[in-house]
């Protein structure tokens, strides 16, 4: 039996609330750091063979040829069921029809006469795909992921994942045909620390990328930010945590579908967290025993259990105050299930994907309602925003300047830089126009040169 603490929101101090908001403390936070940067070392110096060395430590396996040939590809991609095959199929189209209106345009704006400015965009020459494995391998990911990298037209696609059991190259035919859809071939057995030091820095099997794309363990995650900061590295999708969702029900809400809402996260980890916040204690009451009532049928309900653990049950006064608690909180996943779902909607404004509806399961958006599922956790939604088409691309900008442009804006950029002491700035404005001046002179005294006469 479930045994969750309900907490009064009113009742709380400001310390209070604090410590009830805070996530878990992640296992070994304080370790990983050098325990991370002892892996991206290992790869760095010594490439593929650091790379089969943790296959054999952290997956078991004893041997690993890291590249997934096409042949085995295939060998896998026969065991798929149609009925799979079908669902990914739907999931595809369905995200591929939402990410493809997020294509971004180009801009050209004449900002003053002559002055031409533009801002165009470079999809990123190659990139790399993370898609967890383990227990739960994810070809929902791959879709995230590979639909916006097939949109941009990225030349290089290459997706790594933990190597299969027994056999490395057992890897679920559900992430090679959602990869296959995608236009990848390039796939590797590797995961981990490792395989996000592989993708940053190159081996010989493995190519470097420009940016590295999907969630992963606390492993994974730190890895990804170590290689960002470092100017030889990677450039990275966003920072991340453990999966989590906070769900604002009323007495309206059926405690069967938030019950199955919060287990459906508790699910994916041990150190996943979930949050309801409800201003019925009748609400949360019957959401607690249908919880318990689900957990009985499903196969992960030890993990579940663990993750609610640490899951927090909210009682407020009011909605209005459900959402100011929500923003504090900044979830990655927010379910609203109550009678004032539109008008509560414009005042949640920390959270990375929202679900609007009784009909609405976070489910929806994690495999085929057409949204991005990787998303900012552990708090960092309230800076970071959810996957997008637009996280493929490079943005920069183009100004072209005619005489007429430079003699418009030139004296306000003199002023400008000399009042900010850059000399330099200010002459390689004035050079300019002492040139055109010049040449208006020259133009003019030959204008006042008398014709021959016959």
């Amino acid at each position: 039996m479930l045994e969750v603490r309900i907490s009064v929101w009113a009742e709380l101090d400001e310390d209070g609330k604090k410590r009830l908001l805070a996530r878990p403390k992640l296992k070994n936070a304080d370790d990983l750091p050098e325990q991370v940067c002892s892996i991206i070392k290992a790869v760095r110096n010594t490439g593929d063979k650091a790379l089969r060395f943790y296959s054999q430590k952290f997956d078991a396996v004893d041997s690993n040829e890291l590249v997934l040939s096409k042949s085995l590809q295939q060998q896998q991609l026969a065991k798929l069921t149609a009925e799979r095959k079908a669902a990914i199929d739907l999931a595809y189209n369905n995200i591929r029809a939402f990410h493809s209106a997020q294509l971004p345009k180009d801009i050209k704006l004449e900002t003053s006469p002559g002055v031409l400015c533009e801002l165009k965009h470079a999809a990123f020459d190659s990139v790399g795909l993370y898609i967890p494995g383990g227990s739960a391998p994810l070809p929902s990911t791959v879709l995230m992921l590979g639909v916006p990298a097939q949109l941009a037209n990225c030349r290089r696609v290459v997706l790594v994942t933990p190597p299969g059991q027994p056999k490395a190259s057992d890897i679920a035919p559900e992430i090679i045909y959602a990869a296959q859809l995608c236009g990848i071939s390039e796939i590797y057995t590797v995961g981990g620390a490792q395989a996000i030091a592989a993708l940053a820095y190159g081996t010989d099997s493995i190519a470097k990328v420009d940016k590295i794309f999907g969630p992963g363990n606390r492993f994974v995650t730190e890895a990804k930010q170590q290689v960002s900061k470092d100017p030889l590295g990677a450039a990275i999708d966003m920072p991340a945590g453990p999966s989590e969702v906070l769900v604002i029900a009323d007495a309206a809400a059926s405690p069967a579908f938030v019950a199955a809402d919060l287990l459906s996260q508790a699910e994916h980890g041990v150190d996943s967290q979930v949050v309801l916040i409800s201003d019925s204690q009748e609400l949360l009451d019957d959401t607690v025993q249908a919880m318990n009532e689900q957990l009985l049928k499903l196969p992960r309900a030890i993990i579940a259990k663990k993750a609610i653990d640490h899951s927090r049950f909210i009682l407020t006064t009011d909605l209005e105050t459900a959402a100011i608690v929500s923003n504090l909180y900044a979830p990655e996943h927010l379910i609203i299930q109550t009678n004032q779902d539109q008008q509560l909607l414009p005042k949640l404004t920390n959270a990375a994907s929202i679900f609007v509806g009784a009909w609405t399961p976070e489910s929806a958006g994690d495999y085929a309602s057409g949204t991005n599922h990787v998303l900012p956790t552990y708090g960092y939604s309230r800076t970071h925003s959810s996957l997008s088409l637009l996280d493929f691309y490079r943005r920069y900008t183009v100004q072209t300047i005619s005489s007429q442009g430079i003699r418009a804006i030139g004296p306000a950029i003199i002023t400008l830089a000399s009042a900010e002491g850059l000399t330099a700035h200010a002459n390689a404005v004035k050079v300019r126009l002492t040139a055109l001046e010049k040449q208006s002179k020259q133009s003019s005294e030959f204008k006042q040169i008398p014709a021959a006469s016959k």
